[in-house]
């Protein structure tokens, strides 16, 4: 019987670069979605307003008697506020089960098992909704931005509106942190997915109708910092350089917002765990 040489041997094989796992996460749960035809049609209606603003934009610019037409700064704002339904609606259909459908399965403790950082686990599963929300807020914005630019031939309104830019870009992300960490906090506390898409539901409409009945009650919108709609729109407003529609002093609003983000980071560390921990 032969007997083989079972000492110590260097291991050969290549050794991926670390940090990277929440990449091949991400684009699984993109690639899984994508072949959704549900979910293919939610996002396709929402750039369905981006093309009535680029309808617009070129007779406004091909048409003189239709100079009016032309969009303006508040548009871009106006434009991110119609999105919002849609950034509602694909937050819940593509975020509910991230978390919640792993931990039905028992995957989270596989996840966790290989060399695999919870944070690029957090990292995988928030990019997914991540990149969904921004398809629909600031990819478009932006095309819309460069559209007017391109059928102006010149740079003047951007020159005019250096801001743009930069709040466009600012209140997309703000959005799509707010939704995908209160969402990926919800999703990793219940194995339904159904359950948890009628959490964050509740959360927004439970928050709106709070403040509307202080509206009621008082006739001042200094309580409309209980909504979490109310105070992104008073933090957006200021990125747009408008004057915000509430009493609420903005700082207050965007602190609101920075401690739900907070909180929902703080769920995710606790609940994110390879064995899970009764209490």
């Amino acid at each position: 019987m032969p007997i083989h040489d079972q000492s110590y041997r260097r291991y050969a094989g290549g050794k991926s670069r670390p940090g990277q796992a929440w990449l091949v996460i991400a684009w699984a749960g993109i690639r899984t979605m994508l072949r959704k035809r549900a979910f293919l049609g939610v996002l396709l209606a929402s750039w369905g307003y981006f093309l009535v603003l680029a309808v617009r934009t070129y007779i406004a610019t091909n048409v003189p008697q239709a100079a009016l037409l032309a969009l303006s700064p508040d548009t871009y704002r106006s434009f991110l506020d119609v999105q919002g339904i849609f950034v509602f609606f694909l937050t819940i259909y593509a975020g509910a089960g991230l978390i919640a459908n792993d931990r039905r399965a028992n995957a989270l403790q596989i996840y966790l098992s290989k060399p695999l950082m919870r944070s690029e686990y957090i990292a995988g599963k928030a990019a997914i909704l991540f990149t969904f929300i921004l398809l629909v807020t600031l990819v478009p914005a932006l095309l819309l931005l460069l559209l007017q630019m391109i059928l102006a031939g010149s740079f003047a309104f951007l020159k005019a509106n250096l801001f743009l830019f930069p709040a466009i870009t600012l209140a997309s992300l703000l959005q799509a942190v707010l939704a995908s960490f209160t969402m990926l906090a919800l999703s990793s506390l219940s194995k339904s997915s159904r359950y948890v898409g009628i959490l964050y539901a509740g959360l927004m409409f439970f928050t709106k109708a709070i403040s509307g009945v202080m509206y009621a009650i008082t006739r001042s919108t200094k309580f409309s910092f209980i909504s979490l709609d109310a105070n992104l729109s008073q933090v957006v407003d200021v990125i747009f350089r408008m004057t915000p529609k509430n009493a609420t002093p903005w700082p207050v609003s965007l602190i609101v917002l920075v401690g739900v983000i907070v909180v929902s980071i703080s769920i995710l560390e606790r609940r994110v765990r390879g064995v899970e921990v009764v209490t």
